[in-house]
């Protein structure tokens, strides 16, 4: 069940009919592989998860549809919007939009579903305001180094904006040890490995329930 309450503006207030079905906030600096993570999870457990699509005011990358991999938006829309309380995060990332809809964590809870939040460090701390209930991972690269040669390798954008891109990056990576914040860090270094400590901490009961709690480690 979902109700908002408003206090100066208007905040996302949420409660979990079960815990087995808390969302799930995932984190972790562009290039690291959270995409490919969340589509085999998803690919996986169809019946058992669902995407909140966020928003963004940038342009689509070549292969991108709106509504599947971002509600592409423009601008003043968004921001007339968040000023409507209609957000449950946002945040300005590389001279851009980004955030996560009331609507969209309403599409997913309302199908009975895990609501997957693929979102920045600036977005997690928002949500963490809220009554959501929600876990959080943050999935790092092996390296700093070695995400720039993930970065490039890509040859999606100028130098410009990978420079952009890696500053950011630098600052997310520093919220991998803040203490209490993340319930469970994964490292990248073997897609294998990675997805399955993914998937256990996500399926596994004892961390589902509550009744235990995943160590931020698995690096």
């Amino acid at each position: 069940m979902l109700c908002r309450q408003a206090s100066g503006s208007t905040l996302f207030m949420a409660t979990c009919e079960s815990r087995k079905n808390r969302p799930v906030v995932i984190c972790g600096p562009s290039g690291v592989g959270k995409g490919t993570l969340l589509g085999r999870l998803m690919a996986e457990h169809p019946d058992k998860f669902g995407f909140s699509v966020s928003h963004t005011t940038r342009d689509p990358r070549p292969g991108e549809q709106d509504g599947v991999h971002y509600h592409f938006s423009k601008k003043e829309e968004m921001e007339a919007a968040i000023a409507r309380g209609e957000f449950v995060e946002h945040a300005r990332v590389h001279s851009n939009l980004y955030g996560t809809s009331i609507a969209a964590v309403e599409d997913v809870m309302g199908m009975n579903k895990i609501c997957l939040l693929d979102i920045d460090v600036q977005g997690a701390e928002s949500v963490k305001r809220t009554r959501l209930d929600a876990r959080f991972i943050f999935v790092a690269p092996p390296s700093y180094d070695e995400l720039e040669q993930r970065l490039r390798g890509r040859g999606t954008e100028t130098e410009e904006k990978l420079q952009v891109r890696l500053r950011n990056a630098k600052v997310e990576m520093e919220y991998m040890d803040k203490p209490g914040f993340f319930d469970l860090v994964i490292v990248n270094d073997d897609l294998e490995v990675a997805y399955g400590k993914l998937k256990c901490f996500i399926l596994d009961p004892k961390y589902t329930s509550g009744a235990a709690v995943a160590p931020a480690g698995g690096r």
